[in-house]
C-alpha cells in the first residue's frame, strides 16, 4: 500500500476535550485547508475557545442543515479535528475562519456549557486495505473526475490536474469529495468509512452517478435546444415568407394542411359568401405561427364552417300511411297531435315548398311530449336532436358567443345541427318554459328569431358569422305551463295541448307499451310473468298518483326487479303478480282514492292545475273572535298575490251580502284561511269559488257534502268567470274520487272533451253566480 501522509501525533495522543464547531451544508476532511464562515453565537464562542485548546476544533455535521440551534442528538459521532490557521473579523460580525483538516475523530462525550458544544475524542485509525487493485481504483476515480469536469461540472483543470497527482487513496477519495457538489449525507458516508479501498470505491460509485445525471441533463438540455431553434428558424422563415409575399402580392405557398382544408371547403357545399369568408379565413391560417392561438382559433372556426349540412337534407318519408302506422305503434291517444303530423305530410306530399311547422307540446310530465317527437322524426324519415333549455339563462346558449372569447363555440341551435349532419331535422326544444333571463341577456328573445319563419330563413350565430338557413328545420318546443312562455315567442308557434291520462288509457298503455318493454329489460320470459288488469289498476289507483305514466313506469319496474330477484334465488314457476300479492312487492298503498274526508264545516275541496297536471285543493277557514276594533283576515299557506287577493274579494262579497244569511250575527270575527302543503307555492284565481263556500260553511256553520269540488273565478258582484285547464283539473277530480264537480257556465264547452268514462262518473254543475253556488252546496236560498 502507498504511503499515507503524516499526521499530527500530538493533537492525536490519548483523549483531549475539544470545542465542537457544528456544521450544516458541508463535511470537511483531513489533510484539506477550508475556509468557512462562522455566524452563529455557539460556534463563535467554540472558536474563542479554541485558542486555549491548541487552537484544535472538532468540526462536527448536522443531520438536518434547517435546524439553527441544534442539540446533541443533531450531530453526526464522527468528524474531523481541525486546527484553525486563520481568523480574520468580517463587517456583518461574522468570523472568516480558515482552517486545515488534521485527522478523522470519534466524539465519546459530547456536552453543552457555557453556549457552546465540546467533546472527548478518540482518534480513529484508518484500517488496512489490499493493495492489489489500488491502481486501477486510482484511475478509475481520476478518470470519472476527468469526465465530470468535461460535462461541466465546477471542475476547473487545475483541481482536476492537483488530483491526478494524489497517490495515496486515502487522501485522494477525500480530496475528490471535498470538490464534488453531492448531499452533505453522502459525504458523511465517505467521511465515516475506514478503510481507504472501500472509501474510494463509494467515491467511484458516486462519481459513475452524477455522470449519469450529467449525461441526461446534457441531453436534454441539447433538445430543448435544437426545439427552440427548430422553432425560431420557423418563425423568421415565416416572416420572410410573409414579407416576400407581400411584396409579390402573390399565392400562397403549398401547405399541407391548407390544402387539406381547402379541398374540404370546396366540398362542404357552402354559399358564396360563406366560402369567401372560409378561404379568408384560410388565407390568415397559412400566415399564421402553426404554435400561435391565433392559428388555433382560426382552424377551430374553418372546422365548424366544414362541418355545417350548408346543403345536405335527409329525404323525407311522405308515405302517410306508414307514418301513421308508426306513431300508432309508439303512442296511444294523442289524436290532435298525430293529426296535425299526418296532415304536414300530406301537403308536404304535394308540395314541396313547404316550411318546416314550429309545434309546441303543452302537458303536464309524463304524457309522451318528448317520446313522440322521436316518433315523428321515425314517422318522417328525419334526423331527431333534442336541446335541453331548462334552466338556460345566458343568451350566448342559442346565439353563440363571439370568437373574441377564450374558448367561444357556437350556440345550442347551431351544434345541434352540426350533431345530426341535415339541414332538416327535427329539432326539439325541450323545457322551454323553465328559461330565465339575467344581466347575460333573454335567450327567450333569442328564440324570437329561431322560431320566426320569416326569419329563419338567415338564422345568424355569434361565431359562425354566417347566415345559416333553418326553414327546413322541423321545430317542436315542449313546455309544462303555456302562461310561463313570453306572449311574443308563443305567437310563433302552433299550441297542441297534451291532456291527461285517465284511468282507463294508463292501464292499456300500462299492458301494452310499458309492461312489455320492462319484462325486456329486467330480462324476464314474457311468457312466464304476467300482471293482471286489477292489479295494475290497484298500482294506478293506490300508489301512483299524476297525469301521465312516469311513475306507473317506475312501479312496474319495481315488480319487475322483484321478479327478477325471485328467478335470480332459483325460482322457476311461472310469475303471476295479483291484486293480493301486489302490496308484498310494493308495500303500503301510498295513496287513498277517496276524499270524501276533505270536507266539513269551513273545509271545501277547490280544483288547480299546475305543471305537474290536476291536482285537488284543500281550503279550511277559521273564525276566532276580533281582537282588536276591525276584524283581521290571515292568509297561510305559500300563497301568491292573486289567490289572496281572490280570498279578499270572497269575504267582500260575504260581507256585502250578510242577508244571505239573516239568522248569523254580523261578520265581526277574525278569519284565517289555510290552503295545506305550506312548502308548495300555490297562486291563480281559480280557487274564488272554493273559497267563498268555505267562508260561508264557517259563518253558518253548515257542513260541505262530501264528494263535490269546485272551481272559478269570483268578482265582487259574484259573478263566476270562465278557468283554463278544465279536463286536467276534472282528470284530477276523478282520480280522487269526487262525484259531483261545479264549473263556470262559460267553460261549458270543455266538457265536450272529457273522457265518457269520466263524465259517466261524475256530475257537473254549471254556475253563472255565487248564489247559486251557495244554493247548490249551503242550501241558502237566494232573497
Amino acid at each position: 500500500m502507498a504511503k499515507a501522509p503524516p499526521r499530527r501525533r500530538s493533537a492525536l495522543a490519548g483523549t483531549h476535550r475539544v470545542p465542537v464547531l457544528p456544521v450544516r451544508d458541508n463535511v470537511y476532511f483531513p489533510e484539506l485547508v477550508s475556509t468557512l464562515l462562522v455566524g452563529r453565537e455557539m460556534s463563535l464562542r467554540a472558536l474563542e475557545h479554541s485558542a486555549t485548546h491548541e487552537r484544535l476544533v472538532l468540526v462536527l455535521g448536522q443531520r438536518d442543515s434547517a435546524v439553527d440551534e441544534p442539540a446533541a442528538a443533531d450531530l453526526y459521532r464522527i468528524g474531523t479535528l481541525s486546527e484553525v490557521l486563520q481568523v480574520v473579523p468580517m463587517p456583518d460580525g461574522t468570523l472568516r475562519m480558515v482552517m486545515k483538516g488534521l485527522s478523522r475523530c470519534r466524539v465519546s462525550e459530547l456536552r453543552f456549557r457555557s453556549g457552546y458544544f465540546s467533546c472527548t475524542i478518540e482518534p480513529v485509525a484508518e484500517t488496512a486495505g489490499s493493495n492489489g487493485n489500488v491502481e486501477a481504483l486510482r484511475r478509475e476515480a481520476l478518470e470519472g473526475v476527468q469526465q465530470l469536469s468535461s460535462l461541466g461540472k465546477g471542475l476547473v483543470p487545475e483541481v482536476v490536474e492537483a488530483l491526478s497527482s494524489i497517490e495515496h487513496p486515502s487522501l485522494l477519495a477525500d480530496s475528490i469529495m471535498n470538490h464534488m457538489p453531492v448531499r452533505p449525507d453522502l459525504k458523511q458516508e465517505v467521511l465515516e468509512e475506514l478503510d481507504p479501498i472501500k472509501r474510494l470505491e463509494k467515491v467511484i460509485k458516486l462519481l459513475v452517478g452524477e455522470r449519469q445525471v450529467l449525461e441526461l441533463q446534457v441531453d436534454l438540455r441539447h433538445r430543448v435546444e435544437k426545439e427552440l431553434g427548430n422553432t425560431q428558424r420557423e418563425y423568421y422563415l415565416r416572416e420572410q415568407l410573409r414579407a416576400i409575399q407581400d411584396e409579390l402580392n402573390g399565392p400562397e405557398t403549398y401547405s399541407p394542411e391548407g390544402e387539406e382544408l381547402r379541398l374540404k371547403i370546396e366540398g362542404a357545399k357552402m354559399p358564396p359568401e360563406v366560402m369567401e369568408k372560409a378561404l379568408g379565413e384560410l388565407r390568415r391560417l397559412e400566415r399564421a405561427h402553426s404554435s400561435s392561438p391565433e392559428s388555433m382559433v382560426i382552424r377551430t372556426y374553418i372546422e365548424w364552417l366544414v362541418a355545417l349540412p350548408w346543403s345536405h337534407t335527409s329525404e323525407d318519408r311522405l308515405d302517410v300511411r306508414q307514418a301513421s302506422g308508426i306513431l300508432e305503434e309508439g303512442h296511444f291517444g294523442l289524436a290532435k297531435v298525430k293529426e296535425r303530423i299526418l296532415d304536414f305530410l300530406a301537403v308536404r306530399q304535394l308540395s314541396n315548398s313547404l316550411r318546416g311547422p314550429v309545434l309546441c307540446f303543452v302537458g303536464p310530465p309524463g304524457v309522451g311530449k318528448t317520446s313522440l317527437g322521436r316518433s315523428i322524426a321515425d314517422a318522417l324519415g328525419r334526423k331527431f336532436v333534442r336541446v335541453s333549455l331548462g334552466g338556460v339563462r345566458d343568451e350566448a346558449e342559442i346565439r353563440g358567443h363571439r370568437r373574441t372569447y377564450i374558448g367561444s363555440m357556437p350556440g345550442r341551435i347551431i351544434q345541434g345541427i352540426k350533431q345530426c349532419g341535415t339541414k332538416n331535422p327535427v329539432l326539439m326544444l325541450d323545457e322551454v318554459d323553465k328559461m330565465s333571463a339575467d344581466f347575460r341577456g333573454d335567450p327567450t328573445s333569442s328564440l324570437l328569431e329561431v322560431l320566426d319563419p320569416e326569419q329563419n330563413r338567415a338564422f345568424s350565430d355569434h361565431y359562425i358569422e354566417a347566415s345559416f338557413d333553418l326553414s327546413a328545420v322541423m321545430f317542436i318546443v315542449t313546455a309544462n305551463l303555456i302562461e310561463n312562455i313570453p306572449g311574443p315567442l308563443r305567437d310563433r308557434m302552433e299550441v297542441i295541448s297534451f291532456p291527461s291520462y285517465t284511468e282507463e288509457e294508463k292501464v292499456h298503455i300500462g299492458c301494452e307499451y310499458l309492461l312489455p318493454k320492462a319484462i325486456q329489460e329486467h330480462g324476464l320470459q314474457p311468457d312466464r310473468f304476467t300482471i293482471e288488469p286489477d292489479a295494475l289498476r290497484e298500482v294506478i289507483r293506490n300508489y301512483t298518483r299524476e297525469a301521465g305514466v312516469r311513475n306507473l313506469e317506475r312501479e312496474i319496474a319495481t315488480v319487475c326487479r322483484k321478479s327478477a330477484r325471485r328467478v335470480a334465488e332459483g325460482f322457476t314457476g311461472p310469475t303471476r303478480v295479483t291484486q293480493a300479492s301486489l302490496q308484498q312487492m310494493l308495500g303500503i298503498p301510498k295513496f287513498q282514492r277517496s276524499s270524501e274526508a276533505d270536507n266539513g264545516i269551513g273545509v271545501c275541496t277547490g280544483l288547480a292545475y299546475t305543471e305537474m297536471g290536476g291536482e285537488t285543493l284543500t281550503i279550511e277557514v277559521s273564525l276566532m273572535p276580533a281582537l282588536g276594533e276591525e276584524p283581521k283576515l290571515t292568509l297561510t299557506g305559500s300563497l301568491g298575490t292573486v289567490m289572496k287577493e281572490s280570498a279578499l274579494a270572497a269575504l267582500t262579497y260575504l260581507r256585502a251580502n250578510q242577508d244571505l244569511f239573516p239568522n248569523q250575527a254580523p261578520f265581526r270575527s277574525d278569519v284565517h284561511v289555510h290552503i295545506p302543503e305550506g312548502a308548495v307555492p300555490k297562486d291563480g284565481p281559480s280557487a274564488g269559488v272554493a273559497m267563498v263556500v268555505a267562508l260561508a260553511s264557517a259563518y253558518s256553520q253548515v257542513a260541505i257534502p262530501l264528494g263535490i269540488a269546485m272551481t272559478g273565478e269570483i268578482t265582487l258582484q259574484g259573478r263566476v268567470l270562465a278557468v283554463g285547464g278544465i279536463r286536467e283539473k276534472v282528470m284530477a277530480a276523478h282520480r280522487s274520487g269526487i262525484r259531483e264537480i261545479i264549473l263556470p257556465e262559460e267553460n261549458s264547452s270543455h266538457l265536450d272533451e272529457l273522457p265518457k268514462e269520466v263524465t259517466s262518473k261524475i256530475e257537473f254543475h254549471l254556475v253563472s253566480h255565487v248564489r247559486q253556488v251557495l244554493e247548490l252546496v249551503l242550501r241558502v236560498k237566494s232573497s
